[in-house]
């Protein structure tokens, strides 16, 4: 087991090891005020794809400034706002649409009945979470309500009001282990999309909304969980290539399977949306985004080098970039 030897660094000292790997820092109080306020580390995420190809000492390409590490990393927190604006709302979607179901099928606390779930959930852990969410410091007031008023029913609140009780990975865990096709089709019937597909999506975006939230990087990432393709895509659903060049200044034809990039969960998400708040202009904020940014690799997110004029984002691409032009 080798030892950390990495000392630490004040911030003095970061400047001028950016500086030594060919850095431009046109301000030096603005870049320290950036390195005290998101940190070296952080921002070192951002500077990677910015370094000579095949340099060992990690040496910036000619006239690389301090401004375009930050613009990269100020994209990034941009699109991960406009990711979590769209994952609540699907996130909420599938609450209502679990609560709904299982309430109209089963009764308010036929939950409670194990039989309506894959023999491999663990039931037993559902009620005990929502046992101790009642015996939590900050107690919702929905449940705190329900237990006072209604002394002779189960302690374990109706189905609508458990679910606001899970995080949305445990929500979509729920969905992924729901075991009689009456439910499941009922929600494949509002998404519009079968399960086992509809089961990997959720799972993704939970995943992704995690990520989101905790500030981590999506630009430029490879994700663990996937959403799975459907076997016959859906009406005008856009091609996603098995691999992609990215043809990128710092790295001459590297290779990225554009499936465990952003680009493929950036296709879900909108296919969801068009069902669950087709009137938000998600698509068109999107692609606005993008177009403020046109430095910003888009091979890095998955992008294929068409993706524009695919049918299934024109429209959005088409009035994203008339409102510019208005």
């Amino acid at each position: 087991m080798s030892r950390f030897h990495k000392p630490a660094h004040s911030i003095d000292e970061q400047i001028a090891t950016l500086r030594s790997r060919g850095l431009v820092i046109d301000d030096e109080a603005s870049t320290r005020h950036y390195l005290a306020n998101i940190s070296y580390f952080r921002l070192s995420a951002y500077t990677r794809p910015l370094y000579q190809p095949g340099s060992a000492e990690h040496q910036f390409l000619h006239n690389t400034h301090f401004a375009d590490v930050l613009r990269l990393y100020v994209f990034d927190r941009e699109l991960r706002l406009l990711l979590l604006d769209a994952i609540e709302r699907l996130e909420i979607a599938l609450r209502a649409q679990l609560g709904n179901t299982l309430a109209e099928h089963h009764q308010p606390h036929g939950y409670l009945n194990a039989d309506i779930f894959d023999t491999r959930y663990n039931h037993a852990w559902l009620l005990g979470k929502l046992e101790q969410a009642a015996k939590g410091r900050e107690v919702e007031s929905f449940l705190t309500h329900y237990r006072r008023k209604y002394t002779n029913a189960p302690s374990q609140p109706p189905i609508w009001m458990a679910l606001e009780l899970l995080t949305f990975k445990e929500v979509s865990t729920l969905l992924a282990n729901l075991r009689l096709p009456t439910d499941t089709q009922r929600i494949e019937r509002h998404f519009g999309v079968k399960m086992p597909v509809l089961r990997s999506w959720f799972r993704s975006l939970s995943d992704l909304r995690n990520v989101c939230a905790h500030h981590g990087r999506v630009w430029n990432r490879e994700f663990g969980s996937r959403p799975e393709l459907p076997r016959k895509a859906p009406a005008g659903w856009p091609n996603i290539p098995e691999g992609i060049e990215t043809g990128a200044q710092a790295h001459p034809g590297q290779r990225l399977d554009p499936r465990r990039r952003l680009y493929l969960q950036l296709v879900v998400i909108e296919t969801l949306m068009r069902v669950v708040s087709p009137a938000s202009q998600w698509a068109e904020r999107l692609v606005a985004l993008l177009d403020q940014y046109p430095q910003v690799s888009l091979p890095h997110m998955g992008f294929p080098g068409r993706w524009a004029t695919e049918p299934f984002w024109q429209a959005a691409v088409n009035s994203a970039r008339e409102g510019i032009k208005a």
